[in-house]
């Protein structure tokens, strides 16, 4: 086929590196991802419970994974779908991720997403048990952000953090909330927060933020692709 036959598109690609066993994060990006844009998708290994030495073994399997995306195709930006290995891996987690595209983690983004609102303190909200949560914590109040409580779930493993009932999730949150946090972070890819995020702000009369609602928002909008989606973090353009 000659090269004059090729159809050439205006489609925005961009990739998503994701657990193994998460089962959300897949769905929240079809509400996420706007048109005119494609998200292709790779999984690498994990194995339950998310403890740091689990989430520490993801990060030499990141850059075979983001090789795998559309090899020679260009990429816009791509997300490491995991907010606790985020933390783990900190500061070497572009190195592990081999260059592929400009990478967006759950962590960058909120921190970015924290920036544009004027966001200073937080809530956290996390399914994990204790341990995971303050690795998360930890990693926040070490980017700047204040970290005012910090409430775990529980839950060792991402599947069953994954079923967790939408009323499960308002209540967690509402539970979670410190009355001087100027915002509510829910942390973890799997978490279902996504499609409950306005009935929270709703409740609480503060921004509310997810991990995979600030992952996507902050990949596209380092690409200056606009998006749409849930809460203050996306102003006027809502579903």
């Amino acid at each position: 086929m000659t090269s004059d036959m090729l159809r050439r598109d205006a489609v925005r690609r961009f990739g998503l590196i994701a657990l193994a066993t998460d089962m959300t994060i897949e769905g929240d990006a079809q509400r996420l991802m706007p048109p005119g844009t494609q998200l292709h998708v790779t999984r690498i290994a994990f194995d339950n419970p998310t403890t740091p030495e689990n989430l520490r073994r993801t990060g030499p399997r990141l850059a075979e994974a983001a090789g795998l995306i559309l090899p020679g195709v260009a990429l816009d930006g791509m997300i490491f779908g995991c907010t606790s290995a985020s933390a783990v891996l900190g500061a070497d987690l572009d190195r592990l991720a081999g260059g592929r595209a400009p990478l967006t983690s759950p962590l960058s983004a909120a921190r970015r997403a924290c920036a544009a609102l004027g966001i200073g303190s937080l809530s956290l909200l996390t399914p994990y048990i204790p341990e995971t949560t303050d690795l998360v914590g930890d990693h926040l109040e070490a980017g700047g952000l204040r970290v005012l409580a910090r409430h775990s779930m529980g839950h060792r493993d991402d599947r069953d953090m994954a079923m967790l009932t939408p009323e499960a999730v308002i209540e967690a949150a509402l539970a979670a909330d410190h009355p001087h946090a100027e915002a509510l972070f829910l942390s973890c890819t799997a978490l279902p927060a996504v499609g409950v995020i306005d009935r929270i702000e709703d409740r609480l009369g503060k921004p509310v933020l997810s991990s995979n609602q600030v992952a996507f928002w902050a990949m596209l909008a380092a690409a200056g692709v606009a998006g749409r989606g849930p809460g203050r973090l996306f102003g006027d353009r809502r579903w």
